[in-house]
């Protein structure tokens, strides 16, 4: 496995467009004074000793040099021994809704960025458990596997939107369904999925899913975002512009809470509301810390071996020869015909 232990050196990486912008202008410039004493091409018969390419190899090769070294600073691993380790920690499946009705704005900035923007800082919390994402809208599938990658899940998070499912609907029982299937086979770990939707349009079949799932020891948590008085739906974020119906009628969601609340007690779990505070994000942390938690075995790297002594000896290498090129032509060598 490779990596970065210190990963943050790398945003130096960005100075280098900038050095090569700099380069390029400098090089721009050079030419127009040259242009201003006479013609280049005499210009350069009355200056013999005077390289066109050696000022550019030199600078690309102390570029190099400089990229590498931004490099070794975040220190470059590759691990070295696996080893089996037990950590303790709970499994939880999310399962979000991105039905049209999700880009309502009644709580801020829409329904669907808010429950993600929820969701990214509940994976921020995790440590030692294992998440999984399903989207649902008319029908459900599996965005994420379970997984302890909580880099992974947040990347995932972020491509989410409504256009991933054509099938509208929220149906929610088909997505409760598909979060059962997605736990891992140990046993004894403590198992939630979190339903996060507004509950409109519902399929049915929900309550007999989330009965299935209490059955099985897995606890069914319906988080309810939007407003039971109801909201329109942005054609475009932030428009002014809102969907109709095809009589030409403004289309307006509301949260179904009671049909939430009805899975959530079926599912032995909660329903929490979510409103434009941090309040459920609370609760919600309350209630997964006290699911079961059971030793759950990992394949990790438990040692890396530093890589920096081979980036070291190219710049090294890089700058001696940067060194070794004068950027005159040297007479001694007036027949050698490289970097003339």
């Amino acid at each position: 496995m490779f990596r970065f232990a210190n990963p943050d050196f790398l945003y130096l990486l960005l100075i280098l467009p900038l050095l090569v912008g700099l380069f390029l202008y400098a090089n721009y410039k050079h030419r127009q004074r040259i242009r201003k004493y006479g013609d280049p091409a005499l210009l350069k018969e009355l200056m013999p000793t005077i390289s066109k390419y050696r000022p550019d190899v030199k600078f690309w090769l102390t570029f190099a040099a400089i990229g590498l070294i931004i490099l070794m600073l975040a220190r470059p691993q590759f691990g070295s021994k696996m080893e089996t380790v037990k950590r303790s920690g709970v499994e939880a499946v999310i399962a979000l809704d991105i039905s049209n009705s999700m880009l309502a704005e009644d709580v801020t900035p829409s329904r669907l960025e808010k429950a993600k923007k929820l969701i990214s800082r509940l994976v921020d919390t995790f440590n030692n458990d294992k998440v999984g994402l399903i989207v649902f809208a008319g029908e459900a599938f599996t965005q994420l596997p379970i997984t302890s990658d909580y880099i992974s899940a947040k990347m995932f998070l972020e491509s989410i939107n409504p256009s991933l499912i054509t099938t509208q609907g929220t149906d929610v029982g088909a997505a409760i369904r598909l979060g059962m299937k997605s736990f891992t086979p140990n046993e004894g770990v403590g198992r939630a999925i979190i339903v996060i939707t507004d509950g409109e349009n519902h399929e049915g079949g929900a309550l007999e899913a989330a009965k299935e799932a209490a059955e099985k020891n897995m606890q069914v948590f319906i988080l309810g975002i939007g407003s039971p008085d109801g909201s329109p739906i942005p054609v475009e974020r932030g428009s002014n512009d809102f969907r109709r119906d095809k009589d030409g009628n403004v289309i307006v969601t509301r949260l179904n809470e009671q049909m939430c609340q009805e899975i959530a007690k079926a599912g032995n779990g909660l329903y929490i509301r979510v409103d434009n505070s941090n309040s459920a994000e609370k609760i919600l942390n309350n209630e997964i810390s006290k699911l079961a938690k059971e030793d759950v075995e990992s394949q990790v790297f438990t040692e890396f071996d530093e890589q920096f002594q081979a980036l070291a000896w190219l710049v090294l290498i890089l700058l001696v020869i940067e060194m070794l090129i004068l950027e005159r032509k040297n007479p001694l060598f007036k027949n050698v015909r490289l970097f003339k």
